[in-house]
């Protein structure tokens, strides 16, 4: 599931994995205390998941995938994962491709996942060039790794303005 900000992925990607029966939702953001907008987001996010899905706060989503369980297992979100691996590993100010043993990982661990598999990642290359170099090393590294896992995957979705749009 691609899509933009507020693009309404996580809520398709959700409905998705509804009708799959057991859901396994991992959620892949490292939330920072200070941060009170994204404290809302994941608020949010945890109030509309039914009470009955089984949930993974895990920033390492090669590791969860590598036990791999019946029903759906809905990762949210690839970008917030991203992000917390460039954290690990101080990678802001780093050449491009210092995650790639970790994408490496994460798109060997998705090839390999046996049972329906749900991604949702942002689609941020498709505006504005970012003004800073830490935010043109995120839109670098995530269009890369979204082919990558497009690639492994047996069907990409675009969400735009709520709509799904199947692109594979």
């Amino acid at each position: 599931m691609l899509g933009g900000a507020r693009s309404g992925k996580s809520a398709y990607a959700e409905r998705l994995a509804e009708e799959s029966g057991a859901v396994r939702y991992v959620a892949t953001s490292v939330p920072d205390p200070a941060d009170l907008d994204f404290a809302e987001r994941i608020a949010r996010h945890r109030e509309r998941r039914p009470a009955t899905w089984s949930v993974v706060e895990s920033a390492d989503a090669a590791a969860v995938l590598a036990d791999a369980t019946p029903g759906a297992t809905l990762v949210d979100d690839i970008g917030t994962w991203l992000t917390a691996r460039i954290d690990a590993l101080g990678a802001w100010e780093a050449p491009r491709g210092t995650v790639a043993p970790d994408a490496d990982a994460l798109a060997a661990a998705v090839a390999a996942y046996a049972h329906r598999l749900i991604l949702v990642s942002p689609e941020v290359g498709m505006g504005v060039v970012p003004a800073t170099r830490s935010g043109r090393l995120f839109r670098d590294e995530i269009g890369m790794l979204n082919q990558r896992l497009a690639a492994a995957c047996d069907e990409v979705v675009l969400v735009v303005a709520g709509l799904p749009l199947r692109l594979k």
